[in-house]
């Protein structure tokens, strides 16, 4: 097993080490509020408690995303960040972390454009650790998981409370560094959690994968972090923190847009780590 993909393994194992409830997943629009801003919002993340930072690739139809990060990818997109420009944001973050592993959440299409095999050396040359396409079905991408397995990444992937019991073995043939369980129907920031429905498909899925599993979407506040902590490997965190995000840019003095907009988001990020903390965690068994 590469490093690469160690570097997620080990992020879970010093959570466990811990004795910490689950891993925090922060999730980001590369280039919001701005492409300078991006590196110092991922290391005041890491600051804040992120275990792992999952990097949306803005693209120009998210299907998968509420308004709030459509609103992000549409600013990042204005100022020029596309899949190139977020290869790079990784690369500068690397060169002062190479602990906190770095996922890059995104959709097919700018992949397709760059080649699969182009995208997957330039993402390893980046330091990438993870990469989750939204719309590629699992059943399809045994050739690209291939490529990223080969250079040292994780081909992650959705679940979702309609995925049967065949698509979550799909899933687990060629999952690796960790399962994103969707738990709402719809799209990001959409409706509010049913945690006992969550901690029985956390269940399920887990007697067929054997990486761990976090849990995203609907996740607003330390409350409902503390609850699907308790049966989750990982809570993923991605509307509120936009949404602290692009109020205290909007909010914020001219000129220092950029530099209040982290500084909120590390503190929310830092209220929802120390929550988490508080949790001890009763693992779900099938």
């Amino acid at each position: 097993m590469t490093t690469r993909i160690d570097r997620i393994a080990a992020a879970f194992s010093r959570v466990a080490e811990s004795g910490r409830s689950a891993a925090l997943i922060p999730y980001i629009a590369a280039g919001d509020p701005s492409p300078a801003a991006t590196v110092p919002l991922m290391h005041a993340l890491t600051q804040a408690g992120a275990d792992i930072i999952e990097l949306g690739v803005p693209f120009s139809d998210p299907m998968a995303d509420g308004p709030v990060i459509q609103r992000a990818a549409e600013r990042a997109i204005a100022q020029g960040v596309g899949l190139p420009r977020v290869l790079e944001i990784v690369a500068e973050f690397r060169k002062t972390d190479t602990q906190t592993p770095v996922v890059l959440m995104g959709y097919a299409n700018p992949i397709e454009r760059m080649g699969q095999q182009a995208f997957a050396n330039a993402a390893q040359a980046a330091g990438v650790d993870g990469v989750l396409v939204v719309d590629y079905p699992p059943e399809e991408v045994d050739t690209f998981a291939g490529q990223l397995e080969a250079c040292g990444i994780a081909p992650i992937f959705l679940l979702a409370p309609t995925s049967t019991e065949d698509r979550i073995q799909a899933v687990s043939r060629v999952a690796r560094g960790y399962v994103y369980y969707v738990s709402l129907k719809g799209v990001t920031g959409a409706g509010s959690l049913n945690t006992d429905d969550v901690a029985q498909r956390v269940a399920l899925i887990k007697r067929h994968v054997s990486v761990p599993v976090g849990v995203g979407f609907g996740i607003r506040d330390a409350k409902s972090a503390q609850r699907i902590a308790g049966c989750a490997d990982a809570v993923v965190i991605g509307t509120k923190l936009i949404e602290t995000l692009e109020l205290a840019a909007a909010t914020a003095p001219a000129g220092q847009q950029s530099e209040t907009a982290i500084a909120a988001a590390g503190q929310w990020l830092a209220g929802i780590r120390q929550a988490l903390d508080q949790v001890k965690r009763n693992p779900v068994t099938a």
